[in-house]
């Protein structure tokens, strides 16, 4: 259904909407089963429930149609009976039923019965209506619900209007009940739908939040590698200006060439300069680190002392022969020893802390395994991004990332950073 334009940016309804959608509502024979999250959803389908309502009220139909036992007593007694059950699945036409029995209930027995009791609803009635208007309730909308509510009460009016005799009338307290269980299906109604929004807009803030996240890690990580890629694109620049001077009488056209790709290169320097700021211009901290120099596996000796200053016991090793490694891997294996150290202060105070750098032909494997803390750690501030990092970090030049707790109660993580990237398994 489409609304007019409210306060809140929703579409507030018209009266011609409104009605249409009542209308709609109360003509419909499609089945609607209890939510799960009712608060009777479970009760009423309880077999023996059903039973005992069906041949109890059944068994006492004399009364409800104060006929005795009478064919059309019995069979009104049972149609209100099974009008209650129907309203378990099917409220709209059980409430159908049940308001046209309640009618037929007061034809048929105001001439037998005893001036002393309610009329036109008797208290059997009364409650059978009342579940079956609860039921409604807890899935109509609530003009809906409003509209039966009312159709209900005109309906005794009705009945009253046509009298022979004076009776009790049952109609202030049916009306008290019904009015009731009404309120009480709307407000359970629309505190599960409350509930139901509230779920919905947690798993939303939830994907966006992992969303950000993703994206504030690939941009961290997109303005650390902007001055790998700078520092390469000025050597280019700088050996096409030198080339022709280390040559003997270069031809013209070898000038052309080299002063061309020295022009392609401050170009796309400028424009990768451009991008940082882009990057930067939302983080208040990136100006400050602009021009230091990116880390590599050189300083990881100082990065161990200032962690065994913070009080953790680390070990380090290095396996294989030290070879040159692209700057981007230089940097991401730093860094992913940086997050790895830093998580373990964070989450495993006075854990032991074993470093391993592994150099291979293919590339360098990194390994940073700590024991169990000795003591509970203090409530983190916030979600980290550390293993986020080091999974993009890995992914972005097709290695292999693995982390999970050891048995001993510690952790570990261990990558293998390729100096190329590694085929696609299409397996």
């Amino acid at each position: 259904m489409k609304w007019g334009n409210g306060e809140d940016g929703r579409r507030a309804p018209t009266v011609r909407q409104v009605a249409r959608a009542v209308r709609e509502g109360l003509l419909t024979i499609s089945r609607d089963p209890l939510p799960r999250s009712a608060w009777m959803g479970r009760v009423p389908h309880v077999h023996t429930v059903a039973v005992v309502l069906l041949v109890g009220w059944a068994n006492a139909a004399q009364h409800v149609a104060g006929v005795g036992t009478s064919p059309t007593g019995v069979l009104l007694g049972l149609l209100e009976c099974g009008a209650a059950l129907l309203a378990l699945s099917r409220p709209v036409p059980a409430w159908w039923l049940s308001t046209a029995v309640l009618v037929a209930v007061a034809v048929f027995r105001e001439d037998t019965m005893d001036p002393n009791v309610l009329f036109p609803w008797n208290v059997e009635g009364i409650a059978l209506h009342t579940i079956v208007l609860l039921l409604l309730a807890l899935r109509a909308r609530p003009w809906v619900t409003a509209t039966a509510l009312g159709i209900t009460v005109l309906t005794g009016l009705g009945n009253i209007s046509f009298t022979t005799q004076h009776h009790n009338a049952g109609l202030g307290i049916g009306t008290v009940f019904f009015a009731a269980a009404a309120a009480v299906g709307a407000s359970l109604r629309m505190s599960r739908l409350a509930r139901t929004r509230l779920v919905v807009q947690e798993e939303l803030t939830a994907e966006e939040r992992a969303r950000r996240t993703l994206l504030e890690e690939r941009n961290r990580i997109a303005r650390e590698l902007h001055d790998v890629v700078a520092h390469h694109m000025s050597v280019i620049s700088i050996q096409a200006q030198v080339a022709p001077h280390l040559v003997e009488n270069p031809s013209e056209e070898l000038r052309e060439n080299l002063a061309g790709i020295r022009e392609n290169a401050v170009e796309a320097l400028a424009e990768l300069r451009r991008v940082l700021g882009v990057l930067r211009s939302e983080d208040a901290l990136a100006d400050g680190v602009r021009h230091a120099p990116q880390p590599t596996l050189d300083r990881l000796d100082e990065l161990v002392g200032k962690v065994r200053g913070a009080g953790l016991t680390v070990t380090t090793r290095t396996t294989g022969e030290r070879c040159p490694l692209p700057p981007g891997v230089e940097l991401s294996a730093f860094r992913i020893v940086q997050e790895a150290l830093s998580n373990v202060m964070r989450h495993s105070p006075g854990a032991t802390v074993r470093v391993e750098i592994g150099y291979r032909r293919s590339g360098v494997m990194v390994r940073i395994a700590n024991t169990a803390p000795d003591r509970p750690a203090p409530p983190s501030p916030g979600a980290g991004h550390g293993l986020l990092g080091m999974r993009e970090r890995t992914a972005m030049l097709g290695g292999e990332l693995a982390a999970g707790a050891t048995p001993d109660g510690g952790y570990e993580v261990t990558a293998i950073l390729p100096t190329q990237a590694l085929p696609k398994d299409d397996s």
